[in-house]
């Protein structure tokens, strides 16, 4: 079960606001980490990564205001590293360079990754860097997904803490590999149900019976 998350993200406003809606009981127990403390990655969280191919990278600009970028490559670019590391190749969109930039002046980070079929969500905090492939080659390498470029750079993570949260108010939606998938068997159908009209056009006609179909 997750502490360190809780125990890092819950200031005192949000523990008085717990208390005052009855919910600060049940998270009290949950809130009682060190600040030395990861939680551990497991091979459901790795799993559920693995499948993304897109989640959200927030990170906190020098004059404290927050950043969201979205992130995306074939499903998997978001690489396990080995135990709470984990990785993912930069590669070059606007040249603003405001998340690199965030990540080199703050290194904290949180990651919003969404199953939007399955409605599931896990959300995790961590401390990031910069890997240019100048610097560290095989790192980087290591980091780009099979199916992908060469990268130059590369963001790797040490996750610091993480939650899974429920699925009330996510509303599914597909990519269009999922909806081609799920509409696969019935354009078979209707396929082999064409197949099978046209062969039926072509019988000979019987004297009193319905020609055509």
């Amino acid at each position: 079960m997750p502490n360190t998350y809780f125990h890092t993200l819950f200031g005192e406003a949000a523990r008085t606001l717990q208390a005052q809606a009855g919910s600060r009981a049940s998270y009290a127990r949950r809130d009682a980490a060190s600040p030395d403390e990861r939680d551990a990655l497991t091979e459901r969280e790795h799993g559920f990564l693995a499948a993304r191919d897109s989640v959200y990278l927030a990170s906190v600009g020098p004059d404290g205001w927050p950043y969201l970028q979205h992130r995306g490559g074939p499903a998997g670019f978001v690489r396990a590293l080995g135990g709470n590391r984990i990785g993912f190749a930069d590669y070059p969109g606007n040249r603003q360079f405001i998340s690199q930039g965030n990540v080199i002046e703050r290194g904290r980070v949180a990651l919003f990754a969404m199953d939007y079929p399955a409605r599931r969500r896990l959300k995790l905090i961590g401390h990031a860097r910069v890997v240019a492939a100048a610097d560290d080659p095989d790192l980087v390498a290591q980091v780009v997904h099979p199916d992908a470029p060469p990268a130059a750079s590369a963001f790797v993570v040490d996750v610091v803490g993480f939650d899974w949260n429920c699925p009330q108010y996510i509303e599914p939606r597909f990519t269009r590999a999922e909806i081609a998938a799920e509409l696969r068997p019935l354009l078979t159908e209707v396929a082999d149900l064409r197949a099978e009209v046209a062969r039926l056009r072509d019988l000979p006609v019987i004297p009193g019976s319905r020609e055509g179909l």
